[in-house]
């Protein structure tokens, strides 16, 4: 997980500007030959009823293969997939909204092409959040960060669509879990941490929000 965690984190906002940047200037070339200086190949497709460019794919590295991949309506850029380690696969998606700003990546953390996690970035371009998907594509963890680093996470872990764990961090450590083991929609049991490693385990027995080590009355 540290190790999906860090690629997702690592989504800066600058290459996603670079990406749209880049299917920018492949539109401009694509109505001027399809080429560009060094060669590279552009590829249009359009929508048969209106006419209007669908799809642009690209071949950002000139080595004759399509790596880039930008989902269009007209000129607006909607999606752009990419393969970025050249592997046949598409490992990044760059979400788009109507005033052209990014609005989330998507990366696929088991590198076989399907989109199962996804990150969300500030107007600052920091990171914001981080939601993890399942195979089926539903969402069962969101991660919550603040100057780029983790503070809290929600997660499903039964897959019945509500929150059943939640875990709290300070300065990048992790201080607590908590988890609602009967279903009530609430917590009822805690893990907290403690700075060496140890941990107490608290209960809410009347789940009124009020915690206490095992065995304390």
């Amino acid at each position: 997980m540290a190790e999906h965690r860090s690629a997702l984190r690592n989504a800066a906002a600058p290459r996603a500007v670079a990406a749209l940047v880049l299917v920018s200037g492949a539109l401009t070339l694509a109505g001027c030959g399809e080429t560009d200086s060094r060669g590279r190949g552009i590829q249009t497709e359009y929508d048969s009823q209106t006419g209007r460019l669908k799809l642009l794919k690209y071949d950002s590295d000139g080595d004759g293969k399509i790596d880039t991949w930008s989902y269009m309506e007209g000129n607006r850029v909607l999606r752009i997939e990419i393969d970025q380690n050249r592997d046949g696969k598409v490992d990044r998606w760059e979400h788009y909204g109507p005033d052209r700003r990014l609005e989330k990546v998507g990366f696929s953390r088991a590198d076989d092409g399907k989109e199962d996690a996804w990150s969300f970035a500030g107007p600052d371009g920091r990171l914001l959040r981080i939601e993890i998907a399942g195979r089926d594509g539903q969402v069962s963890r969101t991660e919550f960060y603040s100057e780029d680093m983790l503070t809290r996470a929600e997660e499903d872990t039964d897959g019945d669509g509500q929150v059943d764990k939640w875990e709290e961090y300070k300065d990048g450590r992790l201080v607590s879990v908590t988890f609602d083991t009967t279903h009530r929609g609430r917590p009822d049991r805690r893990l907290v941490y403690n700075a060496d490693g140890t941990a107490t385990l608290e209960q809410d027995v009347e789940g009124k929000g009020t915690f206490r080590a095992t065995g304390a009355r």
